[in-house]
């Protein structure tokens, strides 16, 4: 057992765990947090801006850097978006988020278990990923 789920509070497995974890790190605004300022991604405060190829290259080095400092588990590789374009002005694109999976990272081992590839959908003010 690697944690539990924070909606059902039931047992997850370390995976779901990290998963969960980006999360929470997606959907915290920046400065949000009493005790620690610079926790979360800053992906939020972008949402609802004029829609523009700097804007979508300012949110995938949000993301990717927010998961890199934060989850020590996961090392991105490489995010995108999917979904045509009228997808993306309905605000239903989907991040696509390719990592290299380290279950140990949090303990300072980081050898690689595999290869992940998950995508984070972004409604409402809170972030939803899974695995792909």
């Amino acid at each position: 057992m690697a944690g539990i789920d924070r909606y059902t509070f039931q047992p997850i497995n370390n995976l779901r765990s990290t998963l969960q974890s980006v999360e929470v790190i997606l959907s915290t605004d920046l400065v949000s947090r009493v005790m620690r300022r610079h926790f979360g991604g800053g992906v939020l405060e972008l949402l609802g801006r004029m829609l523009r190829p700097v804007l979508f290259a300012a949110m995938r080095q949000l993301i990717g850097t927010a998961i890199d400092i934060w989850e020590p588990r996961l090392k991105v590789r490489r995010v995108f978006f999917t979904g045509d374009v009228d997808a993306i002005r309905a605000g239903t694109a989907t991040t696509v988020i390719e990592a290299d999976y380290r279950p140990l990272g949090h303990l300072n081992d980081f050898t690689v278990e595999r290869n992940l590839s998950f995508s984070v959908s972004f409604a409402g003010g809170a972030a939803s990923a899974s695995v792909l």
